[in-house]
């Protein structure tokens, strides 16, 4: 059966609300894997008309094999969200698939190194918020003006609870940047109809990334590094665990559809009770 970064895109999600996006266009970066693939795979079994936006060239995959269910308008491309330039491209992409888009989620984003900060190199911190902040800035950036002019709509992005986490302050800074970023801008866009939010995804489990974030620990001292990382989150769960790419996907299909019309500015921890 096909599969997509360990989820059978042929299948149901366990848990999902039909119809909900029915008459929806909605935008997906970061959809080839991990917890951008699971956002994709549900909304499009709820019926939204989807774009699914990556770096790898895996999301023509995932477009594809989501197609094959039957499950109604899917599009994807490749886009360098790193640059401005990038993602405008991508709403190109995805207007000139759409008509439009109404939903844009922003998933991209990831923890390259984990170090204390004293062992970050210049070259790897400015990497970091690159990685984390300016993927989301510009992906904003190049999605307001269509929703606007579409008469409004709704941006979803993804933080982290890491905001308060050991070993990867420039990643902790960029997500803080996110939620900056959601709080300010929901202020700006409420008089034009576009609701802007955000959920806090704590540790989760996902099979292994086809394309890798970085280059992974590999001395003894970068194990321990990420040990700490990985101990301080299932400490800091009240559930002491991690959670799943179906529990992060669920929180964001809610925000992202039209039952959550009256939520905005808010950034929502999904992190079995750590609130980041």
């Amino acid at each position: 059966m096909p599969e997509g970064g360990g989820i059978d895109l042929s299948q149901e999600p366990a848990i999902y609300s039909p119809q909900r996006f029915a008459g929806q266009r909605v935008l997906i970066t970061g959809a080839a894997q991990g917890i951008g693939l699971a956002v994709a795979h549900r909304i499009a079994y709820e019926d939204g008309s989807v774009f699914l936006v990556d770096r790898a060239e895996l999301v023509h995959d995932v477009a594809k094999h989501l197609a094959e269910a039957g499950k109604g308008t899917i599009g994807s491309a490749t886009a360098d969200l790193e640059a401005f330039e990038g993602a405008t491209a991508m709403m190109d992409a995805a207007i000139e698939a759409l008509g439009g888009i109404d939903v844009a989620i922003n998933v991209v984003g990831g923890t390259i190194w984990a170090k204390p900060f004293e062992e970050y190199a210049p070259e790897e911190i400015e990497k970091e918020v690159t990685r984390s902040l300016m993927t989301t800035l510009w992906s904003v950036r190049a999605e307001l003006p269509h929703l606007i002019n579409g008469g409004g709509g709704t941006i979803v992005n993804v933080s982290s609870v890491a905001t308060r986490g050991i070993n990867r302050v420039p990643y902790a800074a960029s997500k803080g940047g996110v939620n900056a970023l959601t709080a300010a801008l929901a202020l700006e866009a409420a008089d034009k109809n576009v609701r802007v939010v955000a959920t806090a995804p704590g540790g989760t489990l996902a099979p292994e990334r086809a394309v890798k974030r970085g280059p992974g620990p590999e001395s003894e001292q970068e194990k321990a590094w990420y040990q700490q990382i990985v101990d301080q989150t299932i400490d800091s769960s009240l559930f002491k665990r991690y959670g799943t790419l179906q529990e992060q996907a669920g929180p964001i299909a809610f925000l992202a559809s039209r039952e959550a019309s009256y939520v905005t500015g808010s950034v929502l921890p999904v992190a079995g009770g750590d609130q980041g």
